[in-house]
């Protein structure tokens, strides 16, 4: 159960990097694929607002990769339950802004739970 775990933070981090750097590289492309309503034509000012979302998406994708590398298992677990907010605020964040209700949950949601369900993949199997 500890190797689904990591194969899954392994997955979760190469795609919170993905996403991170989109950000940074086509940051119009990442913001209208996020799920928010009415999202603002790219500004320099918009530009730089998403790269410093890219650069936390990247740093947390690292802490995954960190964890993997030189953590335990139950920290590594615990790190994702935490970690699950991030996607759980972004769900909240698009619902507030009238943003798609299909994106909101399908995406964020869904990516919430599967962040949940590996954290305690990783607990459990470390007890």
């Amino acid at each position: 159960m500890i190797q689904i775990g990591y194969v899954l933070s392994g997955l979760i981090a190469a795609a919170i990097l993905f996403l991170g750097t989109r950000f940074w590289l086509a940051p119009a492309t990442a913001s209208a694929a996020f799920g928010i309503a009415d999202s603002p034509p790219p500004s320099t000012g918009l530009t730089a607002w998403l790269s410093v979302k890219g650069t936390r998406d990247i740093a947390a994708g690292l802490f995954v990769i960190l964890l993997m590398v030189n953590g335990s298992p139950r920290v590594l677990g615990e790190f994702m339950l935490v970690a699950s907010l991030i996607a759980f605020g972004d769900m909240a964040t698009v619902l507030r802004s009238g943003g798609s209700r299909a994106l909101a949950f399908g995406m964020h949601g869904l990516t919430g739970l599967v962040i949940v369900a590996t954290g305690a993949c990783l607990i459990f199997a470390a007890t």
